[in-house]
Parts: C-alpha cells; sequence; structure tokens
C-alpha cells in the first residue's frame, strides 16, 4: 500500500501550492510589471492635469490644498501597504509559504516610501495651513510611527543572513505593528488633533468638488499601479536570488532573454 507521502494532492490543493510556487509567479507577474508602470504614468498625468488645472481653487485653503492629491493617495497606500505587508509576513511565517514571506519583504520599501511621501506632503500642507511644518498631532506621530516600523521591519530582515529567521522574526513585528493602523485612522475621531477629518467615506457623501475627487481617485489608482509594479518586480528579483541554483531560474532568465 503506498504512503500517505507518495499519494498525489487533490486538485484544489496543487492549485494552492502552484500559485505559491516562486517560478510560476515569476512567469506570470513578469510581463504584467511593464503594463502596470504604463498605466501608472498615464493615471498620474490624467490626475495631475485634472488637479491642478481643472479643478477649482479651494475657497478657504486657496491653492495649498492641491496637494491633498498626492497626500492623501500616499497616505491611504502606506496604511493598506502596511497591512498587506502583515498578512503576507505572517502567512509565510505560519503556513511556510516561501513567495508569501517575498512578497512581504518586496512590500516593505513601497510602503516606507509612500509613507514618507505622506509625512513630507504633509509638512508642505501644514506650513501654509498651520503656520507650522511639524506637530505633535496624533495622526502625524502615529504616521511617523509607522515609517519607523517598515524600516524596523526592513533593518531586522536585512541583518539575519537566513532566511527562515529573518522571515519568522519580521513577520512578528509586522503583525505587532498593525495595532498603529487603525490608530492612524480614527486618531482624528479619538483624540482632538489639528488634522482635518476624512474629506471621502464610504459611508457619506465626498465633501468635495466632483472634479477634485476624481482627480483624487485617479491619483489613488496611480499609486495602486505603482506600488503593484514595484512589489512585483522586487518580488521576482527577490524570487531568483533565493532560488538562484534551481533549474527554474535559468530556464526563466533565458525565457524573458528570449522575449
Amino acid at each position: 500500500m503506498p504512503s500517505t507521502s507518495s499519494l498525489p494532492l487533490p486538485a484544489s490543493r496543487w492549485r494552492a501550492f502552484s500559485l505559491a510556487s516562486p517560478a510560476l509567479f515569476c512567469r506570470v507577474m513578469s510581463p504584467a510589471v511593464p503594463a502596470l508602470w504604463t498605466l501608472s504614468a498615464l493615471l498620474a498625468v490624467a490626475a495631475l492635469y485634472v488637479g491642478f488645472v481643472v479643478a477649482p481653487t479651494d475657497a478657504t485653503q486657496g491653492e495649498a490644498y492641491r496637494i491633498i492629491y498626492i497626500h492623501v493617495p500616499a497616505a491611504w497606500l502606506s496604511m493598506v501597504l502596511y497591512v498587506a505587508m502583515a498578512f503576507w509576513a505572517v502567512l509565510g511565517w505560519a503556513w511556510k509559504v516561501r513567495m508569501a514571506s517575498v512578497l512581504a519583504q518586496a512590500i516593505a520599501p513601497t510602503g516606507a516610501l509612500f509613507t514618507a511621501l505622506a509625512l513630507w506632503t504633509g509638512a508642505c500642507w501644514g506650513k501654509p495651513t498651520w503656520g507650522t511644518w511639524w506637530v505633535w498631532d496624533a495622526r502625524l506621530t502615529s504616521e511617523l510611527i509607522l515609517l519607523f516600523l517598515y524600516g524596523g521591519f526592513m533593518a531586522l530582515s536585512a541583518s539575519l543572513e537566513d532566511p527562515r529567521r529573518a522571515d519568522a522574526a519580521s513577520a512578528l513585528l509586522a503583525l505587532v505593528g498593525v495595532v498603529n493602523v487603525p490608530i492612524i485612522y480614527f486618531s482624528v475621531k479619538w483624540w482632538n488633533t489639528l488634522h482635518q477629518g476624512a474629506s471621502v467615506s464610504l459611508t457619506a457623501a465626498p465633501k468635495m468638488a466632483s472634479t477634485m475627487l476624481t482627480a483624487m481617485l485617479l491619483m489613488t489608482l496611480a499609486c495602486w499601479a505603482y506600488a503593484f509594479a514595484t512589489v512585483f518586480a522586487r518580488a521576482i528579483a527577490a524570487a531568483i536570488e533565493r532560488d538562484a541554483d534551481h533549474q527554474w531560474v535559468a530556464e526563466f532568465l533565458d525565457s524573458e532573454t528570449i522575449r
């Protein structure tokens, strides 16, 4: 009687394991990266045109408000990408899915970039609005902590030579840091802060003109396309580096050279 280990996997489980394969991931996602770069650039140009040329001047903040077309999408992405990073890190740690850990490592630099961009544009917005570049406001402080969490995740991963130990340690840090995300989001409701409340909500009508909302949504889509492009490109490079001695890497690189 054959042993349990020699029996073929059910079709559903085989598909799940195949989708976690670095070789399949690289073959499927590699062609998507150039398309995502192009889509991101087109959406960004459209968003900047609508936001800086078509959209009207704000009655209260004047022209300074236009920083929201970069600041708000960057702030949204900084939080969403951290949750995604923590999800993939914990999935890779708990179920030993190598590609999940690779994705978590690939998300971290992009998430850190959007967090830094949100902080920088927020400072540029705060100077004409509040009269200062920085205040120890609850929203700003928790967003700064998010940047430190991204930095700690990347530093911890890079400090350990064993990939398995690095994946486990960084996953634990990412999981602990998730508690900061709802603090960022709800800080303006929980505390008396200088930061204004949300202008766009799923449960209420937008508090801005339709052209302003269009520009913000276009820039958000551009940021999403950019995030997918950078994460996929970085994950492909990391998977190739980890499996450099595997046959699939040589076959994949040969196919990319031919294409």
